[in-house]
């Protein structure tokens, strides 16, 4: 008789706006060796950047980014001590995203730390814009809505849940999706953001991320982790090509829960601070899955946009961390 198949062991890794003061307390007096080496690389201690947040230092993205990867970094590390053996897949949620490719050995810690920090100065830079969420509509509906307002220059940025769908773009695109929403009843919340993030307004950020990437060497994930942009499989050979994308594509996060629950029941462990991940699954998961997808959707703005269709849960903020909601400030 066979045995029944053991649930798919998945970690996720949160992205910037889990971010909080006394993350990480716990797992720094455990890894005193690798804080340091974190000190050398940033030039500062992220210990007391996670635990005093000096300054709300941490609301800025250039020291945000690179306090969540050595957090969950470090979680990761414990999390193996505490449960050995390897995960059957990996993903992290935007710069999340490094905490997972560092736990499938495609980088060593410090080479994700210097990625992650490269990373975090250059989206810092990116200041021309923000970010909105709509809420109640699924990416089809939210890009016919732009196409039906003539905004043309916003771009579909996160799509984290079901009905829960972040638009990026210039300041007065967002000021008028704003109002056209409230003119049609559909929610629209602005997002405590400090720029148009995964975006084409992060293009000129990529290119020169693209030559920083140039000298770095990638392994071959051990475990297959699955990438933002395209919500498949990183694959060895691609993954520098992958995480420019990633600064310019949408966040595939719905797309890429329902390509693992496609693969059987899922045992899901978020590692980081927060749970944002977990809420975003639960809500994934007690939607219908949708239909499976080849490539990432186009909408008219010409940007990929994840395919779905129409939300049959109920409008909510839960995908967003409760302080990204709300009025503007740097993040």
């Amino acid at each position: 008789m066979t045995a029944p198949a053991r649930p798919l062991r998945v970690l996720g890794f949160p992205g910037q706006g889990a971010q909080k003061k006394g993350m990480g307390e716990d797992l720094f007096a455990l890894f005193p060796q690798l804080t340091a080496r974190a000190e050398e690389v940033l030039g500062y201690s992220v210990e007391q950047l996670c635990v005093e947040d000096p300054d709300g230092a941490l609301r800025r993205t250039e020291f945000a980014q690179p306090a969540l990867y050595v957090v969950e970094a470090l979680a990761y590390l414990r999390h193996c001590s505490l449960r050995p053996g390897e995960a059957d897949r990996l993903l992290g949620h935007s710069v999340g995203e490094y905490a997972a490719l560092f736990a499938a050995g495609v980088f060593d810690f410090v080479t994700g730390l210097r990625l992650v920090k490269r990373r975090g100065e250059l989206m810092s830079r990116a200041t021309a814009g923000t970010m909105a969420a709509v809420l109640g509509l699924e990416p089809p509906g939210v890009r016919e809505l732009l196409s039906r307002a003539g905004l043309t220059g916003l771009d579909l940025a996160l799509h984290n849940a079901p009905g829960q769908v972040a638009l990026a773009g210039p300041e007065p695109e967002v000021e008028r999706l704003l109002a056209v929403t409230a003119e049609e009843g559909v929610r629209c919340v602005r997002l405590n953001v400090s720029g148009p993030f995964h975006s084409r307004y992060l293009r000129q950020a990529a290119e020169r991320y693209a030559g920083f990437l140039r000298t770095v060497t990638f392994g071959s994930p051990r475990v297959p982790v699955i990438a933002n942009a395209t919500a498949r499989p990183h694959r060895p050979g691609r993954i520098a090509r992958d995480l420019v994308a990633q600064l310019t594509s949408p966040v595939r996060w719905v797309d890429s829960i329902n390509g693992l629950r496609a693969q059987g029941e899922l045992d899901f462990t978020e590692l980081g601070p927060g749970t944002t991940l977990t809420g975003m699954l639960r809500r994934i998961l007690q939607a219908p899955a949708g239909p499976a997808s080849s490539a990432p959707g186009t909408g008219e703005t010409g940007h990929a946009a994840p395919p779905a269709t129409a939300s049959a849960t109920a409008p909510s903020a839960d995908a967003f961390p409760q302080h990204l909601v709300g009025d503007r400030s740097e993040s």
